[in-house]
Formats: C-alpha cells, sequence, structure tokens
C-alpha cells in the first residue's frame, strides 16, 4: 500500500513563523488558536541562520522558548528543516552551492531555493543542520512531525551548476554504463553529436535555434528528478535515525521530480500545498472552465502518492508577491469551500497559510488569516467555524478513502518529454482538462494514476477497481504498460485512447512500427496517415454515429484504418482531405473495450464517450445536484459521506429522494432543498 496519513483524528491548524513576531505575541497568537479549535502548527522551514548564526555554532533558545509556549496551550508542532534558505554566510563563503541558469547565470543570495543539490559541501552542511536539529527536537513533547525543506523543486526546477554537470555524468555513467550504449540512447549519430569521452558530456546547454538533443532532455528530467530525491532522502535518512518517533513528509507538488518514488523512498505521507486561486489567475482557455474547481485535478493527483495526506498550506487569503501572483480577496465563503475540497480528496490534516500576514519581505501581499493590524475579520472568523465543525465532524472523517469508477491515467516520461515535443505534449493537458470537466460536471468522482515503470502486476491489481482508464496521448508507451492494459481489457475494463498513442520508446525514439505501436493490436486498427491542425490547415470536425451535429477533432489528427474485424467504427472525419476516414473507433477484448479517438479531447467529445461508456454518478437515483456543484465521496468499510461542494456565487437547488443526514449541521435534509453559495454539505449516504 502507497504511504499514507494515519491518524485517529483530524488536526487543524496555521503555519506559524515566530521569528517574524515580537515575542509579546507568541501567547495571544496561540490562545486564540485554540480557541478556533486550531491544534497544529508549522514552524521553522526558513529558520536556518537561527539555528546556525555562524557555521558551527548551533543556537535553539529561541525555538526553545517558543515551544514552551507551545506545549503551555497544547499545541502539537510540525519542525522543518531549514534548507531551502542557506543563510547568507554560507552562500558567501560557498558560491559553488548557488544554482546557476542554462547560460551560466549564477542566482545570488536574497531569494529562496538558490541552491542545488549537487555541491558536496551543501549536501555536508545540510546533512549537519538537520542531525543537530533532530537529536536535539528528537523527544521534544510538542512535535509529532519533520518536514523536509520546503516545496523541492518550486521557484525552479533545472540546476546547471558545474556540481550537477558532474552529478550528471556519474549518473548517465551508472544508467548506461558505456558511452556506446549513451550514444545509442541519445540518437548521438544525428547531426554528428557522438561522444568519445565522457569529459564530452553536459546537462543541456545554449544551442543554436534553442532546441537540445530531445533524448538528452528527457534523461536531463530523470537526473533531476533522482538527484532531488537523493537530497531528500539524505535528510529522511538522517531523521529517521536520530527521531524514530516522530514522522517525516514534505510538501508540494512540483516539476521534474518523480513524488511517487520519493514518497515511497523516504515519507511517511505526502504533503500538499493547495492555493485554488491559481487556478483563477491563470484559466484555462476551452469551454466551461472549471476555475477554483480545477484545483480538485491537483489534489487527485496528490492522492495517488497518499491515499490520505496533509495539506501544509491551505490558501486563507489572496495572494501575492510585490512582484507577481496579484489576486483578488476571496469571496465570503470560499476559504471554508477550499478547505473542505482538500478534505473531500483525501486530506486529514490541513494547516492555513498562513497565521499573520507579514509585514515585512517579497510575501507581503501573500495574506494569512489574520490581517496587519491583529484585529478580527471575516477570515478568522470563516477559519473557526471550520475549526470548530472539524471538532464535530472530523473524527467521522479521518481515515475514510475517496471512492472513483474512473482514472485517468499519466506517466513522468511523458510529462517530461512533452515539455519540449510540441507534437505531443501540447496535447496532454487540454486533453486531460477537457476529460476532467466532462467528469466533474457529470458527478462522476474521478481518480489520477501514475503509471511507474516495473510493479506492473501490482499495479494491474489497482487499476482493476476502475470500470475505464482514460490515457490521452501516451506517446511513450512501454511494452509492459501495453501488456498491462490488455490484461486490464481482458478482464473486464474499459481503455480510452487519443491521437498520438503509442510512437516513442522510453529513450523517446520514434518505432518503426504502425502506429498505435505497442496498443495496435489492442486498438485493432492501424495510423495510416496524420497531421497537425493548425496554421493553414482548417478546424476538422467529425459525424459520430446517430449524431446529427458535429464533433470538434482539434490540435492534431489520426486518420485510421480498421484492420480487425472485432473493430467497430463510431465516427468519421466530415471535412479535410480525409473525409470518411474513421476517426473514433471501439475494439472488443476479451470482457472489455478499447476506444481510440484520433484527435485531441474537447469537453463535448469527453462527454459523449461517458455516454458511451454508460458511466453514470454515484448519486443517480437518490440525489440530484447542478453542474455547479462538485461530488466526492469517502468510505471505509462502515459509511459513505458525501461531499457536495458549491463553486458558485449563486445558491445551489439540491433535490434529495430520501431523508438524508447532513453532518456540519447536524440536520436532517428531504425533497428540494438550498445549498447557499460557496456552501458545503457532507451526506451520510
Amino acid at each position: 500500500m502507497r504511504n499514507a496519513l494515519d491518524l485517529k483524528r483530524f488536526y487543524m491548524g496555521a503555519c506559524y513563523y515566530p521569528e517574524h513576531w515580537d515575542e509579546s505575541l507568541w501567547a495571544d497568537d496561540l490562545k486564540r488558536m485554540k480557541e478556533m479549535g486550531f491544534d497544529l502548527i508549522r514552524i521553522g522551514e526558513f529558520a536556518w541562520s537561527i539555528f546556525e548564526p555562524q557555521e558551527g555554532q548551533f543556537n535553539f533558545e529561541f525555538f526553545d522558548r517558543f515551544l514552551e509556549q507551545a506545549i503551555t496551550w497544547d499545541m502539537k508542532v510540525i519542525m522543518g528543516t531549514p534548507t531551502a534558505t542557506p543563510p547568507a554566510w554560507l552562500t558567501h563563503k560557498y558560491p559553488e552551492v548557488l544554482n546557476v541558469s542554462m547560460e551560466g547565470i549564477t542566482y545570488h543570495h536574497g531569494q529562496r531555493r538558490h541552491y542545488n543539490y549537487s555541491s558536496p559541501i551543501y549536501l555536508e552542511l545540510c546533512a549537519r543542520i538537520t542531525r543537530e536539529m533532530a537529536q536535539h527536537y528528537k523527544d521534544h513533547p510538542a512535535i509529532i512531525g519533520w518536514q523536509i525543506d520546503n516545496e523541492l523543486n518550486c521557484e525552479t526546477n533545472v540546476f546547471y551548476a558545474e556540481a550537477d554537470h558532474l552529478a550528471f555524468r556519474r549518473w548517465l555513467q551508472q544508467k548506461y554504463g558505456t558511452l556506446d550504449s549513451l550514444n545509442q540512447a541519445w540518437g548521438t549519430v544525428f547531426w554528428n553529436q557522438t561522444y568519445d569521452q565522457w569529459e564530452q558530456v553536459h546537462l543541456t546547454r545554449p544551442t543554436v535555434s534553442d532546441s537540445p538533443n530531445p533524448h538528452q532532455a528527457l534523461d536531463e528530467k530523470r537526473f533531476i528528478s533522482d538527484n532531488t530525491i537523493s537530497f531528500a532522502k539524505l535528510q529522511g535518512d538522517i531523521l529517521r535515525a536520530e527521531a524514530p518517533n516522530q514522522w517525516v513528509t514534505t510538501n508540494g507538488i512540483f516539476g521534474h521530480l518523480d513524488n511517487h518514488s520519493m514518497s515511497d523512498e523516504i515519507l511517511d505521507f505526502m504533503s500538499y500545498d493547495s492555493y485554488p486561486q491559481f487556478s483563477t489567475i491563470y484559466p484555462d482557455s476551452g469551454e466551461q472552465p472549471l476555475l477554483d474547481r480545477k484545483w480538485s485535478l491537483s489534489l487527485s493527483n496528490v492522492r495517488d502518492i497518499s491515499p490520505n495526506f496533509a495539506v501544509l498550506e491551505q490558501q486563507s487569503g489572496p495572494g501575492g508577491w510585490v512582484n507577481r501572483m496579484q489576486m483578488p480577496s476571496p469571496h465570503p465563503g470560499q476559504m471554508r469551500l477550499w478547505t473542505y475540497q482538500s478534505i473531500a480528496h483525501g486530506a486529514d490534516m490541513i494547516l492555513y497559510f498562513r497565521w499573520r500576514t507579514a509585514t515585512i519581505g517579497t510575501e507581503i501581499y501573500w495574506h494569512g488569516i489574520n490581517d496587519y493590524h491583529n484585529q478580527p475579520n471575516r477570515r478568522v472568523a470563516e477559519a473557526a467555524t471550520v475549526g470548530k465543525e472539524l471538532q464535530k465532524v472530523g473524527e467521522r472523517i479521518v481515515g475514510k478513502r475517496y471512492v472513483a469508477q474512473v482514472a485517468m491515467l499519466r506517466d513522468y516520461d511523458n510529462e517530461w518529454d512533452g515539455e519540449l515535443d510540441q507534437w505531443h505534449g501540447s496535447l496532454n493537458r487540454p486533453s486531460e482538462l477537457s476529460w476532467f470537466k466532462a467528469l466533474q460536471y457529470a458527478h462522476i468522482p474521478t481518480d489520477v494514476v501514475t503509471i511507474r515503470p516495473g510493479g506492473e502486476t501490482e499495479q494491474l491489481q489497482d487499476l482493476a477497481k476502475y470500470q475505464v482508464l482514460i490515457y490521452p496521448h501516451p506517446a511513450i508507451l512501454r511494452e509492459d504498460t501495453a501488456e498491462m492494459l490488455q490484461k486490464y481489457v481482458e478482464n473486464g475494463g474499459s481503455v480510452v485512447f487519443g491521437c498520438r498513442t503509442g510512437y516513442k520508446n522510453e529513450s523517446g525514439h520514434c518505432r518503426m512500427q504502425p502506429l498505435p505501436g505497442p496498443v495496435a493490436e489492442l486498438s485493432g486498427i492501424q495510423v495510416e496517415d496524420f497531421t497537425m491542425v493548425n496554421g493553414t490547415a482548417s478546424p476538422v470536425s467529425v459525424q459520430l454515429s446517430q449524431h446529427t451535429n458535429l464533433f470538434n477533432a482539434p490540435s492534431f489528427n489520426d486518420i485510421l484504418r480498421v484492420y480487425a474485424d472485432t473493430v467497430e467504427v463510431l465516427g468519421t472525419y466530415a471535412s479535410s482531405y480525409y473525409k470518411g476516414k474513421p476517426a473514433l473507433t471501439v475494439n472488443r477484448v476479451g470482457k472489455g473495450k478499447v476506444y481510440y479517438w484520433g484527435a485531441a479531447f474537447g469537453l463535448s467529445v469527453a462527454a459523449e464517450l461517458l455516454h458511451q461508456l454508460q458511466i453514470t454518478s454515484p448519486l443517480k437515483d437518490w440525489c440530484e445536484v447542478p453542474e455547479t456543484v462538485e461530488v466526492a465521496i469517502r468510505a471505509d468499510d462502515h459509511e459513505e459521506l458525501v461531499f457536495l461542494l458549491n463553486y458558485s456565487s449563486e445558491a445551489a437547488e439540491i433535490k434529495l429522494q430520501v431523508p438524508t443526514e447532513e453532518l456540519l449541521q447536524g440536520s436532517q435534509l428531504q425533497g428540494t432543498v438550498t445549498l447557499e453559495p460557496y456552501g458545503v454539505w457532507i451526506l451520510k449516504k
């Protein structure tokens, strides 16, 4: 079983920075937290120079005084290792620890995450501060767990210091063994890139046309992930050895990092930082935008790593640095809504970021629960409401698992390869989002599952619980994955593929075989031709069987040829030079089905395929809700809890076919009832 947070009670609290505030505020802050129903805080993750003001001189007096206050107010504490912000004495004395851009520009002291993971001296100093802190706090009665660093690979997820080039070379030597193997994997015969000495090999560097070797670029991201995990493991191993009675986690999901492997190797459970308003200042441009509701897709990804997880930073106000990320204030009710959004998707621990808005530094506009004036406001009142509610119902929620019928499949290879390769990378997120919208608006709870190399037998067992798997554009598709999906379908499952499936191997080489490569037989079709749909190419439409209206086939078109008599053509292209050719097919394999759609997915075709797949909402026959309401279910062997979350500024009309208990208000609902704007209900099904 994947690592999961395992608690007997729900923890609620806030991120706190005692070093930012006069000591005279500490006791009052903690007292007010307790009155709001909070019982947990996070501290320490940016305070290296307080713990070690000079190299090798350690001082814990400041935080010891604060932790005495935490004990007085019965407040539990998560302690952060402070390695995300190395102190000035360190970067001044050891400039080789600093990160460097691809162009060779050094990132200097004055922000955060300005270091690299490969510098031997930085690894040594990180290990030392972690060990000193663990030895000092391992038996502290207030501290229940540790956060490693802070938001690994946030701010930047590429590293080009000299130490990184050297570490990359060592990683490649271990992976490939010989330069001949490396040259084969990277296709260096193309454009005369062949290497004959290891010293010639580097991370990607500036090139003419800004277009590096794509196979090198893919391995670079794999290296960055492994190197990040190694950096975290250095600290995790120390914490395990020195403080075995306290759990270990880290926070955030960022790029170029296999968070699944990191969790498996290092963590007790994964933690996340949930900021739904990012989805409103950077909205998608497709049909019926999800806005802050889109954050449920991110939370679903966290849940795939740890079925029950912690949110160590939950948005509690408008965000913004002095020079970017300007956000409007959440409407009344939205902060509570976003909190329950996290809980609905598997969070059993929530800490608001932050207790009070900073009056200094870059994040003076990243607002916390309290404003600068420290007087009561509506966010404080809203957080207190949540705190009191969770004191009442938290034990009924904690430990229950999210329940889904459908899974959207991802994998790191395609995510990383698609950053450079626009022939498939530009398709995946719009298609995935279209499917997520269709599922959300149909009130069908959905998981995200990351396909990982190795362990296919165990992964097949996990996938068997889903009726449908959606794998939009797996350009890189391993033979083992294809075999696993074959068995899944034979046993009765349905798989949906989109265009550009299966044409690359794990090195990113294009296969010299008919597309869609290793799943051609499973799909019962071959791609006889393909084209991008852009530039002077007119938009293409598809005629689906038994439909008078046409469906868009955007971005890219695979023109299909059927070669198996078990295949049914469900749609044909209605325009362009391939008019009349198959665009949507279904193949019956064993007890299951395989759908192949020759384009990127839009909302309308995803919704139609849901109808074809005969997937229905778990609310069917007992509860009707409008599209503005998200449905999520958490269950254990004893009961199912149904979360209804209204993302609209308008009230939502809910129709209940049977009398139903609502936990937050402790009321009985029946008939037609109204859920308030940004309102939340938890129903016992």
